[in-house]
């Protein structure tokens, strides 16, 4: 028996309405906010879940890979062609951290405020 149902996925950030942008340059959307200061912003995906950005100061983003350190979470991104996508959020400002092995499903990114996130063949 379930006790709750995932209401949105949240992701700390500096620059919040920043974040939202580029996430909807990647998975589409609609990016909204209700307050005038931009604290919160969601992402309003169609058929998708819905994600959130919240202002975090003195936010320090996740160290990845690093054994000694958290990543905290990351988010996996199913494409339907790898490269495609990869020139995508490239363009849109991703970082990539782990991309040169070109024989597997999946790669790795930051988005502008360093989180990680997949990329991952469908």
């Amino acid at each position: 028996m379930a006790y709750a149902k995932l209401g949105v996925v949240v992701l700390d950030c500096p620059d919040p309405r920043a974040l939202a942008d580029f996430y909807a340059g990647v998975l589409g959307g609609t990016v909204e906010t209700d307050s005038a200061d931009a604290t919160w912003v969601d992402l309003k995906v169609p058929g998708g879940q819905a994600l959130a950005f919240q202002a975090a100061p003195g936010y320090v983003p996740p160290t990845w890979p690093t054994p000694d350190q958290s990543q905290q979470c990351h988010l996996d991104l199913v494409v339907e062609d790898l490269d495609t996508a990869e020139q995508g959020v490239l363009a849109l400002g991703a970082t990539p951290l782990d991309t040169d092995d070109r024989s597997r499903s999946f790669r790795v990114y930051a988005d502008p405020a360093g989180h990680p996130f997949c990329l991952c063949a469908g």
